[in-house]
Protein backbone atom coordinates (compact mmCIF):
# COMPACT_ATOMS: atom_id res chain seq x y z
CA UNK A 1 0.00 0.00 0.00
CA UNK A 2 1.55 3.15 -1.19
CA UNK A 3 1.92 6.19 1.82
CA UNK A 4 -0.29 9.18 1.50
CA UNK A 5 0.42 12.72 3.83
CA UNK A 6 -0.91 11.75 7.40
CA UNK A 7 -4.03 12.47 9.19
CA UNK A 8 -4.12 12.51 12.90
CA UNK A 9 -0.40 11.87 13.15
CA UNK A 10 -0.91 8.55 11.15
CA UNK A 11 -0.03 7.52 7.75
CA UNK A 12 -3.19 8.03 5.55
CA UNK A 13 -3.05 4.71 3.29
CA UNK A 14 -4.40 4.30 -0.70
CA UNK A 15 -6.54 1.09 -1.51
CA UNK A 16 -4.26 -2.19 -1.77
CA UNK A 17 -4.10 -4.37 -4.99
CA UNK A 18 -6.46 -7.65 -4.93
CA UNK A 19 -4.78 -10.34 -4.00
CA UNK A 20 -2.95 -12.93 -6.52
CA UNK A 21 -4.96 -15.07 -8.44
CA UNK A 22 -3.07 -17.83 -9.83
CA UNK A 23 -4.80 -19.52 -12.83
CA UNK A 24 -3.67 -23.07 -12.27
CA UNK A 25 -5.48 -22.21 -8.51
CA UNK A 26 -8.21 -25.04 -6.69
CA UNK A 27 -10.28 -24.24 -3.93
CA UNK A 28 -7.61 -25.04 -1.52
CA UNK A 29 -5.73 -22.32 -2.90
CA UNK A 30 -7.72 -19.21 -2.33
CA UNK A 31 -8.10 -19.94 1.18
CA UNK A 32 -10.85 -21.67 3.76
CA UNK A 33 -12.81 -19.09 5.84
CA UNK A 34 -14.71 -20.20 9.08
CA UNK A 35 -17.91 -17.87 9.77
CA UNK A 36 -19.35 -18.84 13.37
CA UNK A 37 -22.81 -17.19 14.10
CA UNK A 38 -26.30 -17.57 14.03
CA UNK A 39 -29.35 -17.85 16.50
CA UNK A 40 -33.18 -18.42 16.31
CA UNK A 41 -34.13 -15.01 14.69
CA UNK A 42 -30.95 -15.05 13.25
CA UNK A 43 -30.21 -17.54 10.70
CA UNK A 44 -29.61 -15.47 7.59
CA UNK A 45 -26.64 -13.08 9.08
CA UNK A 46 -24.07 -15.93 9.09
CA UNK A 47 -25.42 -17.19 5.78
CA UNK A 48 -25.30 -13.71 3.98
CA UNK A 49 -21.64 -13.38 5.69
CA UNK A 50 -20.56 -16.84 4.23
CA UNK A 51 -22.09 -16.36 0.28
CA UNK A 52 -20.28 -13.09 0.74
CA UNK A 53 -16.91 -14.53 0.95
CA UNK A 54 -17.88 -17.35 -1.53
CA UNK A 55 -18.28 -14.28 -3.71
CA UNK A 56 -15.18 -12.86 -2.72
CA UNK A 57 -13.05 -15.45 -3.84
CA UNK A 58 -12.87 -17.95 -1.18
CA UNK A 59 -12.29 -21.24 -2.20
CA UNK A 60 -14.25 -23.14 0.73
CA UNK A 61 -16.46 -21.02 3.06
CA UNK A 62 -17.59 -23.37 6.46
CA UNK A 63 -20.21 -21.95 8.44
CA UNK A 64 -20.97 -23.08 12.18
CA UNK A 65 -24.26 -22.18 13.52
CA UNK A 66 -26.64 -24.47 16.37
CA UNK A 67 -27.51 -27.68 14.66
CA UNK A 68 -31.01 -27.05 14.59
CA UNK A 69 -30.42 -24.36 12.30
CA UNK A 70 -28.06 -25.49 9.86
CA UNK A 71 -30.01 -27.20 7.70
CA UNK A 72 -32.59 -24.52 6.70
CA UNK A 73 -28.58 -22.32 6.35
CA UNK A 74 -27.71 -24.45 3.96
CA UNK A 75 -30.39 -24.71 2.11
CA UNK A 76 -30.33 -21.31 1.26
CA UNK A 77 -26.77 -21.78 -0.03
CA UNK A 78 -25.55 -25.01 -0.77
CA UNK A 79 -22.11 -24.05 -1.86
CA UNK A 80 -21.59 -23.93 2.04
CA UNK A 81 -20.30 -26.16 4.30
CA UNK A 82 -21.97 -26.99 7.58
CA UNK A 83 -20.88 -27.59 10.74
CA UNK A 84 -23.67 -27.88 13.70
CA UNK A 85 -23.21 -26.47 17.14
CA UNK A 86 -24.48 -27.64 20.23
CA UNK A 87 -23.82 -28.14 24.07
CA UNK A 88 -20.80 -30.14 23.66
CA UNK A 89 -18.65 -29.84 20.69
CA UNK A 90 -16.68 -26.90 21.47
CA UNK A 91 -13.66 -29.08 20.51
CA UNK A 92 -14.85 -29.50 17.05
CA UNK A 93 -15.45 -26.34 16.64
CA UNK A 94 -11.68 -25.21 17.72
CA UNK A 95 -10.95 -27.59 15.42
CA UNK A 96 -12.69 -25.89 12.28
CA UNK A 97 -11.09 -23.18 13.09
CA UNK A 98 -7.46 -24.59 13.05
CA UNK A 99 -7.99 -25.56 10.06
CA UNK A 100 -9.40 -22.17 8.72
CA UNK A 101 -7.37 -19.52 6.91
CA UNK A 102 -9.22 -16.77 8.48
CA UNK A 103 -12.18 -16.64 11.36
CA UNK A 104 -15.46 -14.23 11.66
CA UNK A 105 -17.61 -14.27 13.98
CA UNK A 106 -20.48 -12.68 15.53
CA UNK A 107 -23.20 -12.76 12.70
CA UNK A 108 -26.70 -13.78 14.73
CA UNK A 109 -24.13 -14.93 16.81
CA UNK A 110 -26.63 -13.87 20.48
CA UNK A 111 -25.22 -13.30 23.84
CA UNK A 112 -26.00 -15.81 26.03
CA UNK A 113 -23.16 -18.11 27.52
CA UNK A 114 -22.71 -20.52 24.65
CA UNK A 115 -21.87 -17.87 22.52
CA UNK A 116 -19.62 -16.33 24.66
CA UNK A 117 -18.08 -19.77 25.30
CA UNK A 118 -17.23 -20.11 21.17
CA UNK A 119 -15.96 -16.65 21.20
CA UNK A 120 -13.50 -16.56 23.81
CA UNK A 121 -12.43 -20.44 22.14
CA UNK A 122 -11.77 -18.93 18.94
CA UNK A 123 -9.74 -15.87 20.24
CA UNK A 124 -6.94 -18.22 21.49
CA UNK A 125 -6.77 -19.49 17.91
CA UNK A 126 -3.52 -17.28 15.90
CA UNK A 127 -5.55 -16.78 13.37
CA UNK A 128 -6.49 -13.69 11.22
CA UNK A 129 -10.28 -12.63 12.64
CA UNK A 130 -13.20 -10.74 12.01
CA UNK A 131 -15.07 -10.23 15.04
CA UNK A 132 -18.41 -8.19 14.10
CA UNK A 133 -21.82 -7.74 15.84
CA UNK A 134 -22.87 -9.88 18.85
CA UNK A 135 -19.36 -10.83 19.34
CA UNK A 136 -18.36 -7.73 19.53
CA UNK A 137 -21.77 -6.58 22.27
CA UNK A 138 -19.61 -9.81 23.98
CA UNK A 139 -16.80 -7.89 24.43
CA UNK A 140 -18.20 -4.89 25.28
CA UNK A 141 -19.68 -6.63 28.24
CA UNK A 142 -16.66 -8.18 30.14
CA UNK A 143 -15.88 -4.19 31.42
CA UNK A 144 -12.54 -4.73 29.92
CA UNK A 145 -10.57 -6.12 27.33
CA UNK A 146 -9.33 -9.73 27.59
CA UNK A 147 -5.89 -10.18 27.96
CA UNK A 148 -4.32 -13.69 26.36
CA UNK A 149 -6.24 -13.07 22.84
CA UNK A 150 -4.28 -14.39 20.25
CA UNK A 151 -6.34 -13.49 17.36
CA UNK A 152 -4.93 -10.66 15.14
CA UNK A 153 -8.62 -8.89 14.44
CA UNK A 154 -10.53 -6.77 12.67
CA UNK A 155 -13.14 -5.34 14.51
CA UNK A 156 -15.97 -3.79 12.86
CA UNK A 157 -18.49 -1.65 14.55
CA UNK A 158 -21.00 0.57 13.93
CA UNK A 159 -21.01 3.40 16.02
CA UNK A 160 -23.59 2.05 18.79
CA UNK A 161 -20.88 -1.35 19.19
CA UNK A 162 -18.32 1.46 19.22
CA UNK A 163 -19.96 3.54 22.16
CA UNK A 164 -19.84 0.28 24.16
CA UNK A 165 -16.84 -0.82 23.40
CA UNK A 166 -15.54 2.50 23.89
CA UNK A 167 -16.37 2.65 28.04
CA UNK A 168 -13.26 -0.43 27.94
CA UNK A 169 -11.14 2.81 27.43
CA UNK A 170 -13.15 5.38 29.10
CA UNK A 171 -15.02 7.00 25.95
CA UNK A 172 -18.46 7.33 26.66
CA UNK A 173 -19.44 8.86 23.43
CA UNK A 174 -18.47 8.49 20.15
CA UNK A 175 -18.67 11.60 18.19
CA UNK A 176 -20.25 12.34 14.78
CA UNK A 177 -17.68 14.34 13.02
CA UNK A 178 -15.05 12.90 11.13
CA UNK A 179 -12.02 14.17 13.06
CA UNK A 180 -14.04 12.70 16.24
CA UNK A 181 -14.50 9.65 14.38
CA UNK A 182 -10.71 9.21 13.30
CA UNK A 183 -9.88 9.92 16.96
CA UNK A 184 -11.90 7.46 18.96
CA UNK A 185 -11.04 4.87 16.23
CA UNK A 186 -7.25 5.68 16.61
CA UNK A 187 -8.31 5.09 20.12
CA UNK A 188 -9.81 1.68 20.22
CA UNK A 189 -6.79 0.62 17.99
CA UNK A 190 -4.26 1.91 20.34
CA UNK A 191 -6.14 0.32 23.47
CA UNK A 192 -6.97 -3.48 22.24
CA UNK A 193 -4.16 -3.71 19.94
CA UNK A 194 -6.99 -4.42 16.68
CA UNK A 195 -7.99 -3.08 13.76
CA UNK A 196 -10.71 -1.05 14.13
CA UNK A 197 -13.02 -0.25 11.36
CA UNK A 198 -15.39 2.09 12.33
CA UNK A 199 -18.50 2.02 9.79
CA UNK A 200 -20.60 4.85 8.65
CA UNK A 201 -20.83 7.62 6.06
CA UNK A 202 -16.73 7.50 5.36
CA UNK A 203 -15.94 4.63 7.16
CA UNK A 204 -12.64 4.75 9.26
CA UNK A 205 -10.37 1.82 9.38
CA UNK A 206 -7.09 2.45 11.50
CA UNK A 207 -4.41 0.16 12.85
CA UNK A 208 -3.55 3.41 15.34
CA UNK A 209 -0.61 3.88 13.08
CA UNK A 210 -2.11 3.97 9.48
CA UNK A 211 -5.87 5.03 8.39
CA UNK A 212 -7.89 5.07 5.45
CA UNK A 213 -11.11 6.97 4.99
CA UNK A 214 -13.78 4.80 2.67
CA UNK A 215 -15.48 7.06 -0.51
CA UNK A 216 -17.73 4.09 -1.35
CA UNK A 217 -20.95 3.27 -0.38
CA UNK A 218 -24.38 5.13 -0.29
CA UNK A 219 -28.10 4.38 1.18
CA UNK A 220 -28.12 1.37 -0.74
CA UNK A 221 -26.36 -0.16 2.19
CA UNK A 222 -28.96 1.06 5.11
CA UNK A 223 -30.60 -2.41 4.74
CA UNK A 224 -30.27 -5.18 7.48
CA UNK A 225 -27.88 -7.76 6.45
CA UNK A 226 -25.29 -5.32 4.74
CA UNK A 227 -22.91 -5.38 7.51
CA UNK A 228 -22.71 -9.15 7.32
CA UNK A 229 -21.98 -9.26 3.58
CA UNK A 230 -18.96 -6.69 4.74
CA UNK A 231 -17.51 -9.23 7.44
CA UNK A 232 -17.53 -12.19 4.82
CA UNK A 233 -15.93 -9.84 1.91
CA UNK A 234 -13.65 -9.16 4.76
CA UNK A 235 -12.88 -12.63 5.74
CA UNK A 236 -12.59 -13.85 2.36
CA UNK A 237 -9.87 -11.09 1.74
CA UNK A 238 -8.11 -12.38 4.65
CA UNK A 239 -8.00 -16.02 4.00
CA UNK A 240 -6.49 -15.17 0.51
CA UNK A 241 -3.60 -13.81 2.43
CA UNK A 242 -3.87 -10.04 2.92
CA UNK A 243 -2.95 -8.38 5.95
CA UNK A 244 -5.32 -7.02 8.32
CA UNK A 245 -5.27 -3.79 7.17
CA UNK A 246 -5.23 -4.35 3.85
CA UNK A 247 -8.15 -6.66 3.92
CA UNK A 248 -10.38 -4.14 5.67
CA UNK A 249 -9.72 -1.25 3.65
CA UNK A 250 -10.14 -2.88 0.29
CA UNK A 251 -13.15 -5.00 1.45
CA UNK A 252 -14.64 -1.53 2.74
CA UNK A 253 -14.21 -0.32 -0.72
CA UNK A 254 -15.47 -3.16 -2.68
CA UNK A 255 -18.37 -3.88 -0.32
CA UNK A 256 -19.35 0.13 -0.88
CA UNK A 257 -19.17 0.17 -4.34
CA UNK A 258 -21.01 -2.92 -4.51
CA UNK A 259 -24.10 -0.94 -2.90
CA UNK A 260 -23.59 1.37 -5.47
CA UNK A 261 -23.60 -0.93 -8.28
CA UNK A 262 -26.99 -2.91 -6.50
CA UNK A 263 -28.92 0.59 -6.39
CA UNK A 264 -28.14 1.76 -9.68
CA UNK A 265 -29.82 -1.22 -10.64
CA UNK A 266 -32.96 -1.67 -8.69
CA UNK A 267 -32.81 2.01 -6.73
CA UNK A 268 -31.40 2.53 -3.82
CA UNK A 269 -34.42 2.13 -1.64
CA UNK A 270 -34.94 -1.31 -2.95
CA UNK A 271 -31.50 -2.70 -2.24
CA UNK A 272 -31.47 -5.60 -0.04
CA UNK A 273 -28.03 -7.23 1.39
CA UNK A 274 -28.37 -10.32 -1.39
CA UNK A 275 -28.31 -7.86 -4.08
CA UNK A 276 -25.18 -6.13 -2.77
CA UNK A 277 -23.13 -10.10 -2.67
CA UNK A 278 -24.90 -10.01 -6.36
CA UNK A 279 -22.93 -7.02 -7.49
CA UNK A 280 -19.10 -8.10 -5.65
CA UNK A 281 -18.42 -9.53 -8.87
CA UNK A 282 -18.23 -6.18 -10.63
CA UNK A 283 -17.23 -4.17 -7.65
CA UNK A 284 -14.05 -6.76 -7.82
CA UNK A 285 -13.41 -6.85 -11.75
CA UNK A 286 -13.06 -2.78 -11.67
CA UNK A 287 -9.95 -3.18 -8.73
CA UNK A 288 -8.57 -5.44 -11.28
CA UNK A 289 -4.90 -3.59 -13.13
Amino acid sequence: MSADPTINGMTSLSLPPLPHRPQDGHKGTFGRVLVVGGSVGMIGAPVLAGESALRAGSGLVQVAMPVELLTAGLTVVPELIGLGLNLGNLPELRQAGEKADAIVIGPGLGIDAQADERLSELLQLDNPTVVDADALNLLARRRRWPTGIKARAVLTPHPGEMKRLAALFGRDEVPADEAGRIKIAQQAADAFGQVILLKGRRTVITDGRRVHINTTGDSSLAKAGAGDVLSGLIGSLLGQGMGLMEAAVLGAHVHGRAGEIAGQRLGQRSVLARDVIASIGQSLRECEP
